[in-house]
């Protein structure tokens, strides 16, 4: 039986166990934590009105030591105090243990506005009278319980950027494991949101750190067998403490939840835009949609912009994009020779004829990559990221070395840049692009005067801070775009920016899950880009995009070419003019996307909603589908529901929820007015 011991308590409930074992519980209305004798905890989601379990006791965090890993400490004491800080007021608890040679102090607190999330920090400290080496840490290790054989139990939202660029969210396999390490993955992969999740279709759990700048963190997922699957944050370290001594690990946190993934990121965003965080507004011209001259490759001409220009403007695209191959190499931002032979000004009077046309002019460009050979490297070696062993670190697309992104001549170049390109060549825009821009490796170049190697992989949102500064000033309405190319968005660039993009996805459920992601991540007033229609199935799916609110764009090749992908043929013509149609008379993006609504693992058809002048949208998708659809997110009055990209008329409905029987092939779009 338990019984509580108020003086040891104050607001927490402490209790006996059989054997007068001391334990704790902590909760809120959204979330109870429960610590045994051994301080190892158990997660109870209490949202809804409901609790519900989602999985046993585990010892969540511990210490690794260069003689073993320490799981186990005798829960000695806990305590509770009122605070206030620049989050909001909550309770903080304090839990102290003991093992051999090692005190044990957890921090935990639940903050008013934050119900279904705690925020812990770790600290261990020698109390023997030996050094203690500690190798790494591993905070929240807990296990999510299958409810039933069904298949899948589990969805997932993963951390993090791997060569293979895998989808960001998918079901659990048994058998499964990545370790999401958010350093680098591969020569060009690394970084990554610092939050991952686990979800049944009952209850979700997530965890991650809440520290303001990039960390050498691992967000391990595994489903070793059926019955479970788990998450944790760990890192490694080396550090020597003396006799006395005390180590810390990151601030990271445990959330619940119902539903998928998306509130978990809602509440992330929320909690790091209280500590500061700050997310660029997008100009009006970043809803215009996007063509970009990609079609015709690195050997694209000027002339055949300039020809294509016509039929852009007639099919309805507001943006153009000169892609990369304009520059003599990577490094040497100049305008090559043989494409523009009067330099700067040849740029200059391209810019001018896409202007005269009617549109804004966007520019490729992928800093921190710099080609051997090039005059850059010669005049400046000293702008290059050292390796530990005293090389270079290779940026295999390119064939190109890494710059060092916490390096200040390197922010001078890139600050002078986008002066240039936005100033003198007149651009309204620039378009970030490369997977190695979302992480850096470690730097050991003498000359930088680093505090650590490690500045560099946590310095990069600086570099991206100093282009978005320029930029802005230079054109207040200037369109900052980066591309990670694949990679999970590293969340700390995410201020630097004012257009997220798909980023090269694999199929349209990446365009459509990593809207979703990317609509949680910045909040309502996100500009998401779907990137090429011709990266979707199929090369002509616009309804993902559209579904999700994103900004629609192409890379067509026009006149045709005999490049079946990208050519715009007669068919291909009146496809996209009745696609650009809709999305100019509908503006989605402008709405808000309410991805709370569907859960995109275990609802199906897979659905999005999106609330936009009163009325609302939805998107189903689904190769067949023959049956019922919910229309969720009505206020109590009739709707009249029609299929706004086929005309259809379904009848009225009445909120606040409705059922429609439908049949559809891959998707249908409804408007419910």
């Amino acid at each position: 039986m338990r019984r509580a011991i108020g003086a040891l308590a104050g607001a927490v409930l402490v209790g006996c166990g059989l054997g007068g074992e001391k334990t704790a519980r902590i909760e809120s209305s959204g979330i109870r934590i429960e610590f045994n004798d051994r301080m190892h905890t158990r997660i109870t989601a209490r949202t809804d009105g409901r609790e519900t379990p989602l999985g046993a006791f585990q010892p969540s965090e511990s210490v690794s030591l260069a003689s073993g890993d320490v799981k186990d400490f005798v829960l000695r004491r806990v305590r509770s105090e009122k605070i206030r800080d620049r989050i909001g007021p909550g309770t903080r608890y304090t839990l102290t243990g003991d093992a051999a040679s090692l005190r044990k102090t957890v921090l935990v607190t639940l903050y008013d506005s934050f119900p279904t999330m705690a925020v812990f920090q770790v600290s261990y400290e020698n109390t023997g009278q030996g050094d203690v080496t500690v190798t790494g840490w591993t905070n929240h290790a807990l296990a999510v319980e299958a409810q039933a054989a069904q298949e899948p139990a589990f969805w997932s939202l993963q951390a993090g950027s791997y060569a293979k660029r895998p989808d960001w969210v998918l079901p659990l396999q048994v058998g499964f494991r990545q370790e999401n390490f958010l350093g680098m993955n591969a020569t060009d992969y690394g970084g990554g949101t610092p939050v991952v999740d686990v979800w049944r279709r009952d209850a979700g759990l997530a965890v991650g750190h809440l520290e303001l700048a990039p960390k050498l963190v691992s967000l391990p997922v595994a489903r070793p067998e059926p019955g479970y699957a788990t998450v944790a944050v760990a890192a490694r370290v080396h550090r020597v403490l003396k006799p006395g001594e005390q180590f810390r690990t990151l601030r990271t946190f445990v959330a619940v939840h119902r539903g998928d993934y998306f509130e978990t990121l809602v509440q992330y965003r929320r909690f790091m835009t209280a500590q500061g965080v700050r997310f660029g507004q997008p100009p009006e011209v970043a809803f215009e949609p996007i063509w970009c001259a990609w079609g015709f490759g690195r050997k694209f001409l000027p002339a055949q912009i300039e020809r294509a220009l016509p039929m852009v403007k007639r099919l309805g695209f507001g943006w153009v994009v000169v892609d990369d191959g304009w520059q003599e190499a990577e490094g040497d931002w100049r305008p090559v020779r043989s494409k523009f032979p009067r330099g700067d000004d040849d740029m200059r009077a391209l810019v001018d004829r896409i202007h005269a046309a009617g549109f804004r002019a966007q520019l490729w460009w992928a800093p921190l990559a710099a080609d051997p050979g090039t005059e850059l490297l010669r005049r400046r070696p000293d702008v290059v990221l050292q390796t530990a062993d005293g090389g270079t670190q290779k940026i295999t697309w390119w064939d190109s070395v890494y710059l060092c992104p916490a390096y200040d001549k390197v922010w001078q170049d890139a600050r002078e840049f986008v002066v240039r390109a936005l100033r003198e060549w007149d651009y309204d825009g620039l378009k970030i692009d490369g997977q190695h821009l979302n992480a850096a490796p470690p730097c050991y170049n003498p000359r930088h005067g680093h505090r650590s190697p490690e500045e560099a992989y946590e310095g990069l949102p600086g570099f991206f801070q100093v282009i978005y500064e320029a930029a802005r000033s230079v054109k207040p309405d200037a369109l900052v775009e980066i591309c990670p190319c694949g990679t999970s968005y590293s969340f700390f660039t995410l201020p630097y920016l004012n257009m997220a993009v798909a980023s090269d996805p694999t199929s349209s459920w990446q365009i459509r899950t990593k809207g979703k992601t990317l609509r949680a991540l910045l909040g309502p007033a996100a500009v998401y880009f779907g990137d090429h229609v011709e990266l979707s199935d199929d090369g002509t799916d616009f309804a993902s995009t559209l579904g999700v609110g994103g900004v629609i764009g192409t890379n067509f090749v026009w006149p045709p070419a005999g490049r079946r992908r990208v050519d715009l043929t007669p068919e291909r013509e009146q496809l996209f003019a009745r696609w650009v149609e809709i999305y100019r008379r509908l503006m989605l993006p402008k709405g808000e996307y309410l991805g709370a609504l569907y859960d995109i693992g275990f609802d199906r058809p897979e659905a999005h909603a999106i609330r936009k002048d009163g009325r609302m949208y939805y998107a189903f998708f689904a190769p067949s589908w023959h049956g019922p659809v919910v229309l969720r997110g009505l206020e109590p009055r009739p709707y009249r529901v029609t299929d706004y990209t086929r005309g259809i008329d379904y009848g009225t409905v009445k909120g606040p929820q409705a059922t429609l029987k439908v049949r559809f092939e891959r998707h249908l779009l409804l408007e419910a007015r």
